[in-house]
């Protein structure tokens, strides 16, 4: 199924928007950039965990041990053994694809809180297993050096160069979500969702189904580990702890499931505000800046489940869809 026009049309603005937006951050532009890198980062990471939550329903709380295998993976691959990145990436994706497809076997017959719970264990695990496997991972201190991308002599080692890539591949994500949403598989994992045995009576094979799902959410993570390790140059094990699960959580649940754009939005605010509020706290004396951002996720989905149960996206969808009917709609 193709995109509509309409759809290109938000495209279309979507692009407009991320070449622009560069040349809005004069002055400050540096930091702001290599923030929306990392909100871009994050952005892959929320589209693809929003197709097994919000699609299939499944529930995932180990999301960032697939973004770390990929991180660690090409890192590794390229410090170690000196390949390129464009050649670690693809493979730093299959090994992630194999390890989501073993463990996606017995855990996605697991439902309800129960598999909220196994897949809790399993990003636990992944983590202390970068954490103690130090003659690969470097342990605690990670890995550093790590090569940048290049294509011949340019070499993607600056802040905007990293700024186009990352968000290059947010846009072909962002494709690849819509389509499959509208495809024959996304009408089976929506079926899925609404209720299980009911597809299964269908002919649905609802267990091959969840784990392709589960298998792309987890590849589309581990591009993301690659970008974010070739980007940054330096990977520790901090950095795909099990708060970072829950933030992605949070942010598929504050854009709103069942949309692309909804997830886009909700990995852009939850990137961007905790580094406003780091940045205005660092006036406050005293005041721990990992505590406000703990306090600020909390307090972010007790708003959400209390004014916006459906997501940020589904609200702006309804306050278009009663403008629309008060004045008439905008499109002839």
């Amino acid at each position: 199924m193709g995109i509509k026009e309409t759809s290109w049309m938000k495209y279309a603005g979507f692009v407009a928007a991320a070449a622009l937006l560069p040349f809005l951050l004069q002055g400050r532009a540096s930091y702001f950039i290599s923030l929306l890198t990392l909100a871009g980062v994050y952005a892959i990471l929320v589209l693809g965990l929003n197709m097994l939550m919000g699609l299939a329903g499944q529930i995932c709380l180990g999301h960032a041990a697939f973004y770390g295998i990929g991180a660690y993976s090409s890192a590794v691959l390229a410090v170690r053994l000196g390949w390129s990145p464009w050649l670690s990436l693809p493979l730093a994706a299959a090994l992630t694809g194999v390890i989501a497809f073993l463990v996606g076997l017995p855990i996605l017959k697991l439902k309800g809180h129960y598999l909220a719970l196994a897949t809790l264990g399993m990003g636990i695990a992944a983590n202390k297993v970068m954490v103690a496997w130090q003659g690969l991972t470097g342990g605690p201190d990670g890995i550093t050096d790590i090569p940048p991308f290049a294509v011949g002599r340019f070499v993607i080692n600056t802040d905007m160069r990293e700024y186009w890539l990352v968000w290059a591949v947010v846009f072909f994500t962002l494709l690849l979500g819509e389509n499959i949403i509208g495809s024959d598989m996304g009408r089976a994992l929506r079926a899925i969702k609404e209720d299980e045995t009911a597809a299964n009576a269908l002919g649905l094979d609802t267990a091959l189904a969840k784990t392709k799902v589960f298998v792309l959410s987890a590849v589309l993570a581990s591009i993301a580990g690659v970008l974010y390790a070739h980007c940054q140059g330096f990977i520790s094990p901090e950095s795909f702890d099990f708060f970072l699960s829950v933030k992605l959580v949070v942010m598929v649940a504050v854009g709103g499931m069942l949309t692309v754009w909804g997830a886009l939005l909700g990995a852009l605010i939850l990137t961007l505000l905790p580094e406003f509020l780091t940045l205005a706290a660092a006036h406050w004396h005293g005041v721990d800046t990992v505590e406000i951002e703990i306090m600020l996720y909390g307090l972010v989905l007790v708003l959400l489940m209390i004014f916006a149960p459906n997501g940020l996206a589904g609200k702006l969808k309804r306050w278009v869809a009663n403008f629309q009917r008060r004045f008439g709609s905008v499109y002839p």
